[in-house]
């Protein structure tokens, strides 16, 4: 397993790696030094510097994110909404069977253990509100303003 720590302009990033495969990128405290980065580091730091600056749109980035079934079926369904479009948790529900699962929705999107790859961020409430977020709203909002979505409450 490998880890490496990111700064970007929502907060320190750590990302790890294992059997390379990205298993975790999320918000940290920590401010460790960086060690010797593999090449998947590498390249998982300059794809996100593309995302943070606007020129990346999807990421080619092995993802391994431990879950429930629901979870990663919900994972998968977050994977598929295009960079600069929101679904609603109800739409998610709808897509992974269970047209009744919008909070079961919204807690694995909590849960995601690969954010921005995975993106939870795109989810927002069906009346047009972002909802929630696992790292806060602030966060959210700088992420759907990257990507130039407008919300009610963007």
């Amino acid at each position: 397993m490998e880890k490496s720590y990111y700064k970007s302009p929502i907060g320190i990033l750590e990302i790890v790696c294992e059997d390379n495969k990205l298993i975790t990128l999320k918000i940290s405290k920590n401010k460790q030094a960086e060690n010797n980065d593999s090449d998947l580091i590498k390249k998982i730091k300059s794809q996100l510097d593309e995302y943070f600056f606007g020129k990346r749109k999807n990421f080619d980035i092995r993802i391994n994110p431990q879950g429930t079934v629901f979870q990663q079926k919900v994972w998968c369904e977050l994977q598929k909404i295009p960079y600069g479009q929101t679904m609603s948790y109800s739409d998610i529900a709808i897509k992974t069977g269970n047209i009744n699962a919008q909070r079961a929705v919204g807690s694995a999107c909590n849960k995601n253990p690969i954010m921005i790859i995975i993106p939870c961020h795109r989810v927002i409430s069906k009346n047009g509100t972002i909802g929630g977020f696992a790292y806060g709203d602030f966060v959210k909002h700088k992420l759907l303003k990257i990507e130039n979505i407008v919300t009610d409450k963007t």
